[in-house]
């Protein structure tokens, strides 16, 4: 996590301009106004990088932010923000429709048009920025489906994994996983929006969304030597069958995939300082590949050189003591 703003530690003369300017890095251009701007002005900004996507938490006294088609002129980043209301209430508006966002609603709000966010007294409000290419929606389905999220079966999940994700994402600071979690998330928005647009959509989304949870479940178990097309579907609560099909949707074998990814675990394990006194044989068989040679031959055609030609290369000085 990152700190972008606390007022706390700034005069009260200096803190709308440091609001406007943290608020300008971590979002788009809007015009701010504060609800007392010669009163108590206080605000906490907040960021995490998950990959390619973000998540923006900004508590604080009375806001209103305006995008105008100025604002829109002047950058109009291809993002959207998926957004929950933590603490208070709040009132946006955009594309002439009006929602009153209650604590523990959802808003949807495209950055590529012009909007209204305003909420009075304290408050308090968390945003998962995303680009749409990386979601992979058309503008159209985002407006089809932002008047409509609470019908999306997905609503409540969403929900709960957008409220959670501060602590999750602080535990997971500086891994892999943090990136896992940004491309996790991206899935679940889609599959939210995608529902929502679209009644005919909900059952591939939803696909969308059970793939990523499989793929999740598999990382996280990639050293289990008993991790099987059986064990993962059970975990599931699917059929052996449909397991396949969805690794066939994404063009992909499961078999294949698995390897990849335990072939990036052995890679990672080799290059690491702790792991210097471990055998390649040794990290080999834990990321279950216990024949030393298949291991070899299967490791330079993924990555085009040896284990110990990539563990020498990745030596430090001093290594060798």
């Amino acid at each position: 996590m990152a700190v972008l703003l606390d007022t706390a530690a700034l005069r009260p003369q200096d803190r709308a301009e440091a609001f406007y300017a943290a608020m300008m890095s971590a979002s788009v251009p809007s015009r701010v106004e504060h609800e007392d701007p010669n009163g108590d002005v206080h605000a906490r900004m907040d960021f995490w990088q998950l990959g390619a996507p973000d998540l923006f938490r900004n508590e604080g006294s009375g806001i209103r932010l305006v995008r105008t088609p100025k604002h829109i002129r002047i950058g109009a980043p291809e993002r959207l923000a998926l957004a929950v209301q933590v603490i208070g209430s709040g009132a946006f508006s955009q594309a002439g429709a009006d929602q009153h966002v209650r604590t523990g609603d959802l808003m949807l709000v495209d950055l590529t048009a012009p909007y209204e966010y305003a909420w009075s007294s304290d408050g308090a409000s968390q945003a998962f920025q995303i680009d749409y290419d990386d979601l992979g929606l058309s503008v159209e389905t985002v407006r089809a489906a932002a008047q409509r999220l609470p019908s999306s079966p997905m609503y409540d999940l969403v929900l709960h994994h957008l409220t959670v994700m501060p602590a999750i994402s602080d535990s997971l600071h500086g891994t892999q996983a943090a990136d896992m979690l940004g491309a996790a998330t991206t899935q679940l928005v889609r599959a939210l929006l995608t529902s929502a647009a679209d009644d005919e959509h909900r059952h591939p989304a939803m696909a969308d969304v059970l793939f990523a949870r499989i793929t999740w479940y598999a990382r996280r178990h990639l050293t289990d030597p008993d991790l099987s097309p059986g064990r993962i579907a059970a975990a599931h609560n699917i059929s052996l069958r449909y397991f396949y099909k969805l690794f066939a949707e994404h063009n992909l074998s499961f078999e294949q995939w698995l390897i990849g990814e335990r072939l990036d675990g052995a890679r990672r394990q080799l290059a690491s300082p702790e792991s210097r006194q471990r055998t390649i044989a040794a990290i080999a068989a834990r990321w279950g590949f216990l024949d030393p040679g298949h291991f070899t031959r299967r490791f330079r055609s993924a990555h085009g050189i040896t284990p110990q030609e990539w563990r020498r290369q990745n030596e430090k000085p001093g290594d060798q003591r």
